[in-house]
């Protein structure tokens, strides 16, 4: 579905009822990436995916390239859905997204889980690689970048043994037009560190990350467990960086689980 805000379409889900869960999603996705927890949560909770700005079935906004940006437009639709609070699932950009959401509105956030993320801002070395990502896009599209990310974002054992995993993730990829990844790259590029707000986390909070994550590996996870006061952590076995995706059943059960515990 979609709804206009501010005269900007923003593409959504929303299924079920009871306590909203939100999931944003990772670069260069959409919304579809989280279908699996759609399924598996929408008869216990009331389940929101959202497209960020040129994603999807949401428009791009080439100017509104910080994450600032997209998470105002997330608030934005809540506001729309009449939300005033709900746990917030974020994953890789997804997760960066929602560190911006809880600096600026703290008290919208019940819960969150903070999967396959890290808090740390790019490197000089990391911001010159999105520059570098951002002009094969610019130059040679969708395609390329998901050539690019694949290895990235699945698992080796993944590519190896699970093909049809490979071609939808591609799919997914190849959706997104080449102004939205650009203008992702950008805002990730330009975020800022986020390490001193992990120690001012107050809600409950799960961490999750896939064992054989090389885009925010475990290590990256475990310094956010040490700084987050309370905070739960699951790794997943046989999963990459879209753990959500290539382990569905595994990522479920740590959110069922974390839910049930909070009373969430």
């Amino acid at each position: 579905m979609k709804t206009v805000i501010d005269g900007m379409t923003i593409g959504y889900t929303d299924d079920g009822s009871g306590t909203p869960l939100v999931f944003i999603h990772a670069f260069p996705l959409s919304k579809t990436m989280w279908q699996p927890q759609v399924d598996a949560l929408k008869d216990t909770h009331r389940v929101i995916t959202i497209d960020l700005g040129g994603h999807g079935d949401s428009d791009i906004v080439p100017w509104n390239d910080s994450l600032d940006g997209y998470a105002k437009n997330i608030i934005r639709l809540l506001d729309h859905l009449e939300i005033t609070q709900a746990v917030f699932v974020g994953l890789s950009m997804g997760g960066y997204t929602l560190f911006s959401i809880y600096r600026h509105h703290p008290n919208r956030v019940k819960g969150m889980v903070l999967a396959d993320t890290r808090a740390q801002a790019d490197s000089e070395e990391g911001q010159v690689a999105r520059q570098s990502m951002a002009e094969v896009a610019f130059k040679d599209g969708a395609s390329a970048i998901a050539d690019l990310m694949l290895p990235k974002l699945l698992a080796p054992s993944t590519i190896e043994q699970r093909p049809e995993i490979v071609e939808e993730v591609r799919e997914m990829i190849l959706q997104t037009p080449t102004a939205g990844i650009v203008v992702d790259l950008v805002a990730m590029a330009s975020r800022p560190d986020s390490t001193a707000l992990l120690s001012t986390i107050t809600c409950p909070t799960l961490v999750i990350v896939g064992e054989e994550d090389q885009a925010t590996p475990v290590a990256e996870s475990q310094y956010m467990v040490d700084c987050i006061s309370g905070v739960t952590f699951v790794t997943i076995p046989h999963a990459g960086h879209l753990s959500n995706f290539e382990q569905p059943i595994a990522f479920n059960q740590a959110i069922e689980s974390f839910l049930e515990t909070h009373g969430l």
